[in-house]
């Protein structure tokens, strides 16, 4: 998942440029950039419109000096309806999916997680970043659980915060550029269907139970709890035929809206300049670890013969929210997508603590 929250600002700090501006005139301008910046994507066909055009918008407010922050209630709620989301598409279930492919989806898996930790350990042994640092910002998935680990384990969380955030820019950018010129483009949003009605209690039922299973999975711990849990439940409870999820489309424009600002608005003036000497070498690591995973998606097209958007973005190391969004809004195996970037969810929230300690320990 992206990270759950930008690190907070240093309340010392002197606000400068649209700092100075009141929240809500700050908030009202996120809002206008976010029509200027999706509509054109939207006329262009671009998979994923309503998210990229909101998070450009967030980037230009947050470098402008605005301080305004996403609050994590409504973040919690964008994770909840996006799980919804997802389940309606998956009609095939997540453990058979990985059952049939088990030994390929953790190799690819694996690999992922090696080569971006070998990258934070190249970048720490320049002496560019600190070894926790490095490490912890070059964790590929789980940002949220990196960031809190990374904090705890004497890290500075606003490099980490920046590298995580950087990836999952870069990732969601190129995907989307993929899916669209890979001609695979469609609309999870219909033209004029906003608006469309549904049934009313149905749609209120199946938002209690995901907000309450959502709860759940962080009360828990579990890994990106608020989406994961909500998903399988609704997964579960649509494919058996137990109940039909049907959300408004005005609710899912609001979901990918507030994800793209929550993306956007990380990306502070403050933490920039504190992370530019970490900037080249964290893009090219970037580069290096979508490069890596391209490769991986041409194993998957090879032995599996899937089609080349579905491999690519089932490897696709980004954020897993920002990555279901563009799968749902293009024409791909959803359920394959989801169970490989499930997995490496899972196995990164697993495994990828122990391992930055350990690499960090001999960095």
């Amino acid at each position: 998942m992206s990270p759950a929250s930008p690190t907070p600002r240093d309340p010392t700090s002197t606000a400068t440029g649209l700092g100075r501006w009141p929240a809500a005139l700050q908030w009202g301008l996120v809002a206008g950039l976010s029509l200027v910046t999706t509509v054109p994507l939207e006329i262009a066909g671009f998979p994923a419109a309503l998210l990229m055009g909101p998070m450009l918008a967030g980037i230009v407010v947050a470098l402008g000096g605005g301080t305004i922050r996403l609050p994590r209630f409504f973040f919690f709620g964008v994770q909840v309806v996006l799980a919804l989301m997802i389940a309606t598409m998956v009609s095939r279930d997540f453990l058979g999916t990985f059952l049939d492919n088990w030994p390929l989806m953790l190799f690819v898996v694996l690999s992922v997680i090696g080569v971006s930790t070998l990258s934070g350990w190249l970048i720490a042994r320049t002496g560019i970043l600190p070894g926790t640092t490095a490490i912890w910002g070059s964790s590929a998935g789980a940002a949220s659980t990196m960031l809190i680990m990374a904090e705890a384990y004497g890290a500075d969380a606003r490099l980490v915060a920046f590298m995580q955030y950087l990836r999952v820019l870069f990732v969601a950018s190129l995907a989307t550029l993929v899916a669209h010129f890979g001609g695979h483009d469609g609309a999870a949003i219909p033209p004029h269907a906003w608006f469309e009605p549904v049934p009313v209690l149905p749609l209120v039922a199946m938002l209690a139970i995901g907000l309450l299973a959502g709860i759940i999975g962080q009360k828990l711990r579990v890994p990106a709890g608020a989406f994961l849990v909500p998903f399988a439940l609704a997964s579960m409870l649509n494919s058996s035929g137990t109940v039909t999820i049907a959300l408004p489309q005005w609710l899912l424009v609001i979901a990918f809206t507030l994800l793209g600002w929550n993306i956007g608005l990380g990306f502070t003036r403050a933490i920039l300049l504190h992370a530019r000497r970490a900037l080249l070498p964290t893009i090219i690591s970037i580069v290096a670890l979508i490069s890596f995973s391209g490769l991986l998606a041409g194993l998957l097209i090879l032995v599996l013969g899937i089609d080349p958007l579905t491999a690519y973005l089932s490897t696709s190391p980004g954020g897993l929210d920002s990555v279901a969004v563009i799968a749902a809004s293009s024409n791909v195996d959803v359920a394959f997508v989801m169970t490989l970037q499930t997995a490496r969810l899972i196995l990164v929230s697993l495994i990828g603590p122990w391992l930055a300690r350990f690499v960090a320990d001999r960095a």
